[in-house]
């Protein structure tokens, strides 16, 4: 079992010829992903050989979807072109849009998140500013590394791309049901808690573990989440306890003021909906495994 992404999914990769794209095409197919096409309207009916497999490029999402059966897109699309890709990801109705860019204006990502909205969320969107999501040994869409961890039972959900590789290493021996990147954009699409609501339902994974940060008030909301509808065991972890107040850091998303936001605050709200909270990254390992110890 797996939450978004499993062994059938079907992968398209828009912006696949561009660098970023070729590079995380070709790591994606090393990791078992079933890469079926690429969409470049200035290349359709071409190919491209990864190393012995032959990827066709469609000049639109719909074709692409029409003639593979896709039904995960990948986005390797440069920020001013991305919002035009997200909405064609949309009209085509792929269930599944993973947009891995960074540096996509915030109008823009509230666009194509309202757009799908009016459009019945029959696309859900992953990211943007995100690593994407693997479940280890079956699909890896995205940026993630595919050979730091194995299958196992954990549901990893983050905001942050390096400590989701982190995470997963620190956690290898034990494995991860799937590991879901969000993004730290103050616009994101799939959330915390739709992640949590996903991990909850799947009969494969025994523990969640959620990583934040600093900025904004996602934490909290999935805190209550958590207290209201979440019966596996949760451990937490939220990035920036250091940061000093009413700074931006890092992603665009974290930015604290007065003391909402801040790591502490959001340790607090999860701890209070009985998430056990690490101080690092390490430390919240620790806790996953004694829970699962017993």
């Amino acid at each position: 079992m797996a939450i978004f992404l499993n062994k059938d999914s079907k992968v398209i990769v828009q912006g696949m010829t561009g660098a970023t794209g070729m590079k995380h095409t070709k790591l994606m197919l090393g990791d078992g992903t079933n890469i079926v096409g690429g969409v470049n309207p200035r290349k359709a009916g071409t190919s491209v050989d990864f190393d012995g497999t032959e990827v066709p490029v469609f000049g639109s999402v719909a074709e692409a979807m029409e003639k593979t059966g896709a039904n995960v897109s990948v986005l390797f699309v440069p920020p001013a072109f991305s919002k035009a890709a997200v909405v064609e990801a949309i009209d085509a109705e792929i269930p599944l849009a993973v947009v891995i860019t960074e540096g996509i204006a915030v109008h823009d990502s509230a666009a194509f998140w309202a757009y799908a909205k009016s459009k019945g969320n029959k696309t859900r969107i992953i990211g943007p500013n995100c690593p994407g999501l693997i479940t280890p040994g079956q699909s890896n869409a995205g940026i993630i590394p595919g050979d730091i961890t194995k299958p196992g039972r954990i549901g990893l959900v983050s905001k942050s791309g390096t400590l989701t590789y982190q995470m997963m290493y620190e956690l290898r021996d034990i494995g991860f049901s799937s590991a879901v990147g969000i993004g730290g954009d103050p616009v994101i699409g799939t959330t915390h808690i739709d992640a949590l609501e996903a991990f909850e339902a799947d009969p494969e994974t025994d523990l969640i573990v959620m990583i934040g940060e600093i900025g904004g008030d996602a934490e909290e909301r999935a805190a209550d989440y958590i207290k209201a509808n979440v019966t596996k065991p949760v451990v937490g972890y939220v990035a920036g306890f250091t940061a000093p107040e009413g700074k931006t850091m890092g992603h665009a998303g974290a930015i604290v003021s007065g003391s909402s936001g801040t790591a502490a605050a959001k340790k607090e709200a999860l701890e209070a909906a009985g998430v056990k909270v690490g101080k690092t990254p390490t430390e919240t390992a620790k806790l996953a495994r004694a829970i699962l110890a017993g």
